[in-house]
């Protein structure tokens, strides 16, 4: 099976990250997905962006959580050289509408507290349906109660685990959870950071029925041709 290309962010390195326009060049690449990340406004609008304040991507200040829409969308992008764009903020359904019958989507719900965005994969879920593309969408989360509460709502929902390191047969992740079959039973792939994507760990993980998706890269070089990655998230998805 050919290795799927995921542009990260959209393509982060050919403009605006998680940005329309960004998105846009990505799909003109090739690149089978696009990844972009989730969070929740205060008045629980679904919007894509990668952190969870809007200091380092937009003109404004502030915790997109305490945020409304409008007040979210009233802020303008900054472009890799940190000038200004006339871009804001995009919500899922505007990247939805953009990518519909052109790419898949490779969503990741951001959370880092249990009391954060209360009720976003209920929202994502539900929004994802509406527009008739949950064939063609997947999550993944770095946070196990995230795809447990995806899991809950609908077992058919395509889900992956993000891991940012290994070691032997303890898989740490962010929350430092214990690796276990039994508990990730439903997770359909095991997306790594590059560094700890070894063929060793990748072929464990397709013994097991597994796919492996390694991030982020940024030049070809930094995939060794031997460890065959089911999947490759990158910032330059015109580059593969």
């Amino acid at each position: 099976m050919a290795t799927l290309i995921i542009a990260h962010r959209g393509g982060a390195l050919l403009g605006t990250e998680n940005s329309l326009s960004c998105i846009d060049k990505g799909i003109a690449t090739g690149a089978q997905m696009v990844e972009v990340d989730l969070h929740l406004t205060a008045d629980r609008h679904v919007v894509v962006c990668h952190d969870q304040r809007v200091n380092r991507t937009t003109d404004g200040k502030g915790k997109i959580e305490q945020m409304t829409l409008e007040q979210v969308q009233a802020l303008r992008l900054l472009r890799p050289d940190g000038s200004v764009s006339d871009e804001s903020i995009p919500t899922l359904e505007q990247v939805l509408e953009l990518c519909k019958g052109r790419c898949a989507l490779l969503l990741e719900i951001k959370k880092w507290r249990e009391d954060q965005y209360e009720g976003i994969e209920a929202i994502a879920d539900s929004i994802v349906k509406a527009y008739g593309m949950q064939h063609e969408v997947v999550f993944q989360s770095f946070n196990d109660r995230v795809l447990e509460n995806l899991h809950a709502i609908d077992p058919s929902l395509r889900l992956e685990k993000l891991l940012i390191a290994k070691i032997g047969n303890l898989i740490i992740d962010n929350g430092f959870s214990w690796f276990s079959w039994d508990k990730y039973a439903y997770v359909a792939s095991f997306n790594i950071h590059r560094a700890f994507g070894t063929r060793r760990f990748i072929d464990k993980m397709h013994a097991h029925g597994k796919e492996v998706k390694i991030w982020t890269i940024k030049r070809p070089d930094q995939v060794s041709a031997s460890i065959q990655p089911d999947g490759i998230i990158t910032d330059r998805p015109d580059l593969f």
